[in-house]
């Protein structure tokens, strides 16, 4: 970098924090004072409804009262009785606007007198018309002793209201204020972000030019690494796939190994037994004892060949189908684990390879649930869609944050590999306390 630019830098940089520094205080202080403004007009307005919301009650109270005492009907007295109700709360409210300014409290307590007066005068007719004393209420009523108490209680209420104007003129003020001292500093910070704005944008074409350069570097080394990342993961997935399959061939040809000659060995074995029993003297009871014992030891060998047969490659996807296959590994998962497995399978046509993909995943999944679910039911679903085929395995386990699988839980690793092989597409849900749902979608095709 040239000293001339370093130079510039140098200028322009103290110049954009000044700028920065002016431009948040004046903007700052304009806040406070427009906020602290805005929260008076606020209070004012709330206290201009309260007192006119008074003076109606007022109002409606003294309206209803005398339309009762005149008419002597029982209804006019529902508005009386429901604004006698209310005035006291609202006087509660508007003591608490006013408890802060001594002398609008002053007027407030006057008139808080002067209502109950009121209020006083009106009770006392009314005790008299409800009496019968006709004089009584009647001369009461033609006193000029409510329509002071009224007038009164209008005249503290307008110097109320006349206060709280006052108050609201000067929030108004306040805010004017703000808003000159915002466009004032507005106007400076403008002038010098308008000057360090051209003494870096003299620096930024340099730079800019060079920035352009390098980019055209790292966009050819970013494209260059993308290609390789991806010939990467082809290769990688599909060694990935070519150890799958090595590995089923590989459980294949063991399943038929111990399917051909562990199981000729032990039906041999079971056959010599079974001769030398017509040859010796089964009634010795220690012979017969290590007799049956052998026979059992023999039959348990041969249920263990059956089982691990099965597990490294289930016959009876080859043999029944996809559909009955899961519905003997479900119910065997069932016994063994004392789990209720609800299935709904249906009937789907898919390649050798895609129906062990599904067992595998099935297989897989209700392993996991033994493992660490916890749960107490699960269902398996296969369902048969015009371009797909949907299998999903729930339970209501303990379940687990999905965010947090570690890379080695090479369970569902594995099982989204496989799936993604047949070119499909694997979902795991889950959530602490809620089950798991496990769902594959996989092409007919």
């Amino acid at each position: 970098m040239r000293w001339s630019q370093f130079k510039e830098i140098t200028l322009s940089l103290p110049l954009a924090v000044l700028t920065a520094i002016l431009l948040i205080g004046i903007n700052e202080a304009s806040y406070q004072r427009s906020s602290a403004a805005m929260t008076g007009m606020a209070h004012v307005q709330s206290t201009h409804a309260l007192l006119s919301k008074l003076l109606q009650t007022m109002l409606d109270a003294e309206s209803s009262h005398r339309g009762y005492l005149l008419t002597g009907e029982q209804p006019y007295l529902v508005p009386y009785d429901r604004s006698i109700a209310t005035i006291s709360a609202q006087l509660d409210q508007l003591r608490d606007a006013l408890i802060n300014d001594p002398v609008q409290l002053s007027q407030f307590s006057e008139l808080a007198r002067q209502v109950a007066r009121k209020l006083s005068e009106m009770d006392l007719s009314l005790q008299f018309r409800r009496q019968g004393n006709e004089d009584a209420w009647k001369f009461v009523l033609s006193t000029d002793v409510g329509k002071k108490n009224m007038d009164a209680i209008r005249a503290l209420a307008g110097s109320l209201l006349q206060a709280q104007e006052k108050q609201t003129l000067e929030s108004q003020i306040q805010v004017n204020r703000s808003l000159w001292l915002a466009r004032a500093g507005i106007a400076a910070g403008t002038a010098l972000g308008l000057l360090g704005f051209y003494m870096f944008l003299r620096q930024a074409t340099a730079l800019r030019r060079a920035a352009e350069r390098e980019q055209d570097v790292l966009e050819a080394e970013r494209a260059r690494l993308e290609e390789l990342v991806r010939e990467r993961t082809l290769s990688l997935s599909e060694l990935a796939n070519h150890l799958q399959a090595v590995r089923e061939d590989e459980r294949g040809h063991l399943a038929r190994e111990l399917h051909d000659e562990l199981g000729a060995l032990l039906t041999a074995a079971k056959l010599d037994v079974a001769r030398l029993k017509s040859k010796i003297d089964v009634n010795t009871p220690d012979i017969a004892e290590r007799l049956s014992h052998l026979v059992e030891m023999l039959n348990s060998g041969i249920a263990l060949k059956r089982r691990i047969v099965e597990n490294l490659r289930p016959s009876s996807l080859a043999h029944l189908g996809l559909t009955a296959a899961l519905e003997i590994l479900a119910r065997e998962y069932a016994d063994t684990a004392g789990i209720q497995v609800e299935t709904d399978f249906e009937t789907v046509t898919l390649p050798e390879a895609t129906e062990l993909t599904v067992y595998r995943m099935v297989q897989e999944s209700l392993t996991n649930i033994g493992k660490y679910a916890d749960a107490q039911k699960i269902t398996i679903t296969v369902h048969n869609y015009p371009s797909h085929v949907a299998v999903q395995i729930r339970d209501d386990g303990k379940g687990f944050d999905v965010a947090g699988i570690a890379r080695s839980s090479h369970g569902l690793v594995g099982m989204r590999q496989r799936v993604e092989a047949a070119g499909g597409r694997l979902t795991v849900a889950s959530q602490r306390g809620q089950g798991t749902l496990v769902s594959a979608i996989l092409p007919l095709a």
